[in-house]
């Protein structure tokens, strides 16, 4: 009896699961679908059947450059998560193996600052940015993008090192380890899972980010999340080709979480399970 109930509450959980995945993803799947109507067919509403053509991809890699915003997107997500890793890994070493009576309150204050609406800074921000010769810059983004998921970062990254027990970094530094050598010789390779994730799930932020780089670029910096922007215009929006451009956008990005998914469902679980 008890067995049949577990079976039972196995299908219910699993049938709900896969209604829960289904109603998100069906957003992309209505996007793919419209990608390969014509601008006609896709202003009629939703068709499973659609005439299927590649004229909206066709006319976004031509007429709209694709690659150039593809590259900036590249260039800036990984960009931003080499430099958020450099400064976050030597932060949270810090607070896991020498905490003070600070740290915590530390750690909540930079996570509050995720909390505070991006619009309410956008002005000293574009005004920094202006001064300082970043707007519509590659670099002046990527160190953006950096700054706003750093926060995140560093609370991972703290999480993850604090699984590991101290005696390890002791015993290296008894054999003359020095500090940096500590920190990327003894306590980085034993947290590769969990770094690994961090990196994941920053370039994944970067990539998907779209307050800062519609604000603070134009044409030479400007990343998919800009580019996808151009087809809205004061005769209206392109659906065939603002899909086909979506669609673009979001598919290296799915690809990548495809195929990492056993590392990042193992680095988000690291050291949950003893």
């Amino acid at each position: 009896m008890a067995r049949a109930v577990t079976t039972q509450h196995k299908v219910i959980a699993t049938a709900a699961a896969w209604i829960v995945a289904l109603l998100i993803f069906f957003p992309i799947l209505y996007t793919i679908i419209t990608s390969f109507k014509s601008e006609q067919e896709a202003i009629q509403g939703f068709d499973l059947i659609p005439s299927w053509t590649l004229e909206s991809y066709a006319d976004v890699q031509s007429q709209y450059n694709y690659w150039k915003p593809f590259m900036n997107s590249v260039i800036i997500s990984v960009g931003s998560t080499v430099l958020a890793l450099l400064v976050a890994v030597p932060a949270a070493w810090s607070m896991a193996f020498s905490p003070t009576k600070r740290t915590k309150d530390i750690l909540m204050w930079m996570l509050s600052t995720k909390m505070m609406p991006a619009v309410a800074v956008l002005m000293p921000i574009y005004l920094l940015f202006r001064d300082l010769g970043l707007l519509d810059s590659r670099f002046g983004l990527t160190v953006m993008l950096m700054l706003i998921n750093l926060p995140i970062v560093v609370w991972m990254l703290y999480t993850y090192f604090r699984e590991i027990p101290g005696e390890i970094l002791e015993a290296a530094r008894m054999d003359g380890a020095s500090l940096w050598g500590e920190i990327w010789h003894v306590l980085t390779p034993m947290a590769v899972p969990g770094i690994a994730s961090t990196m994941l799930l920053n370039i994944i932020l970067a990539w998907n980010e779209a307050f800062w780089t519609i604000r603070l670029t134009t044409t030479e910096a400007a990343p998919l999340t800009a580019f996808i922007t151009s087809f809205s215009s004061p005769q209206g929006l392109f659906w065939a080709k603002l899909s086909a451009a979506s669609t673009l956008a979001i598919a290296p990005i799915l690809i990548m979480g495809w195929f990492s998914q056993k590392q990042l469902v193992r680095g988000l679980t690291f050291g949950a399970v003893k």
